[in-house]
């Protein structure tokens, strides 16, 4: 499999005569599906690439409790309430289970947090849009978590033991989500002319900045042929992002709802559907700090961060007069 991925990315990944020995017994034991563990050596790039990777998902699913906590107090039911909230509160455990798995490889919660803010760490673009209507939950929920769920569930068989363990339960939430959301686009599109309007209005929102969350096409990409090397990555960005497109299109026909790209069409010789790429321009503007309510998600994290100090201060204040009372009592 490495000699392959080698051969299909020229020089983008070392060859095996340019690894140390260190590296080439590494490098086996990923290719053999066995998981990398904490303590076990791994090449310090690779403990970069994972930091980099699980640091941004943690965020992402941290950052992205803002969009839908927005919509809490304005849930049209109690019902829609309650289920919106325990979505909320999953992705803010999402986020701890990640954060867990990068404080592994040495990497503190506090360091992460003051990457974010500082602007040296990313999350997920998708969350730098608003969501302007009750209809936008819904196109979250199918939308945005149905992309997550297709990059996540491979997530579940990656090389680093405590990422891989992490997704298994984030996938079996984030499935959930993905099912609520779709049952709001269908009660909407089976509602009122006006309530279709704003199904099919948030739809057209959310269509190709949902295409943005698998990354740059794979020509474009800067990670991706040494973190599939790894096994970081299972797949690369265009197949998630067909399979995503493949799998959608339907439900959307489903629902009597059009997907807001006239070139889509089902294409007989690869079984697959065509489709129009998004504005990668815009991408990566929005990834530089420019898009709709990349200020507004910063300084809620920001204010976040800065309210609950004396809560951290607090806890380590009691972790150290309790590690003080062991020693002199030892």
């Amino acid at each position: 499999m490495y000699a392959q991925m080698v051969k299909s990315t020229g020089d983008a990944v070392k060859s095996r005569e340019d690894m140390s020995d260190d590296e080439r017994h590494f490098q086996d034991k990923v290719d053999a599906n066995i998981k990398v563990e904490p303590r076990d050596w791994m090449p310090d790039d690779y403990r970069k690439t994972l930091i980099r990777q699980i640091g941004q998902h943690a965020h992402s699913e941290i950052v992205g409790q803002l969009p839908e906590g927005n919509w809490i107090t304005r849930a049209p039911t109690l019902e829609r309430k309650a289920i919106l909230l325990a979505k909320v509160q999953d992705e803010a455990g999402h986020g701890l289970y990640l954060y867990c798995a990068a404080e592994t490889l040495g990497v503190t919660r506090d360091e992460l947090t003051e990457k974010l803010l500082s602007g040296r760490m990313k999350y997920s673009s998708i969350f730098n849009y608003p969501t302007l209507t009750w209809a936008d939950m819904g196109a979250v929920g199918w939308l945005v978590d149905g992309a997550a769920i297709m990059n996540q569930v491979p997530l579940q068989r990656t090389s680093y033991g405590p990422y891989s363990r992490a997704m298994v339960r984030i996938c079996k939430e984030e499935s959930f989500h993905q099912r609520q959301g779709y049952a709001i686009m269908m009660k909407m599109a089976q509602g009122s002319p006006a309530q279709r309007k704003m199904a099919q209005d948030a739809l057209n929102r959310m269509w190709y900045p949902s295409l943005m969350m698998f990354g740059p096409s794979d020509k474009d990409s800067v990670h991706s042929a040494q973190s599939m090397a790894w096994k970081i990555k299972i797949n690369t960005n265009d197949e998630l992002r067909q399979k995503f497109v493949n799998e959608t299109v339907p439900q959307a026909e489903y629902l009597g709802l059009t997907i807001p790209d006239e070139n889509l069409k089902f294409n007989e010789e690869t079984g697959n559907y065509d489709f129009s790429q998004p504005d990668w321009d815009e991408f990566f503007e929005v990834l530089k700090g420019n898009g709709p309510c990349n200020t507004d998600r910063l300084n809620a994290r920001r204010k976040a961060w800065d309210d609950g100090a004396w809560v951290r201060e607090g806890l380590l204040a009691h972790a150290e007069k309790r590690a003080a009372a062991k020693v002199a009592a030892e």
